[in-house]
């Protein structure tokens, strides 16, 4: 689905992610959902079904982030109501990108390389 040896996001295929050389699935490293700040994974197990609540978006706040890059799933079943974009946007963010994951590990990596502050919140599969 997404493969990039630039990096910091190498690989991205259902449930399986490859992060700086470490691979994190529902098996391995720190899950099927990730966050990440520059080049630091972590687990994003605050995500919960299918309808993102402002309580979900959690370890991107007072990191100087610049951007927030919302991967919705493979095929974008986690929705992103409008007042959780406003929530993020009144908590110091000031870019939102949502999209379906594939396409935010591109943008992720491509804002990462151009030097920007760029968070990603991640669900990996549907």
């Amino acid at each position: 689905m997404f493969d990039d040896p630039r990096g910091p996001i190498e690989h991205f295929s259902w449930g399986t992610f490859v992060v700086a050389g470490g691979e994190h699935s529902p098996t391995t490293g720190v899950g099927k959902d990730i966050r990440l700040v520059g080049e630091e994974v972590s687990a994003w197990r605050e995500r919960q079904g299918h309808k993102l609540k402002k309580s979900m978006i959690t370890g991107v706040y007072d990191r100087g982030v610049d951007v927030l890059v919302i991967g919705v799933g493979v095929y974008g079943a986690l929705k992103c109501p409008d007042k959780v974009r406003k929530a993020i946007r009144e908590r110091g963010i000031p870019e939102l990108i949502v999209q379906p994951t594939p396409q935010a590990c591109a943008t992720y990596n491509d804002l990462f390389h151009q030097g920007k502050k760029v968070a990603l919140l991640a669900h990996g599969t549907c």
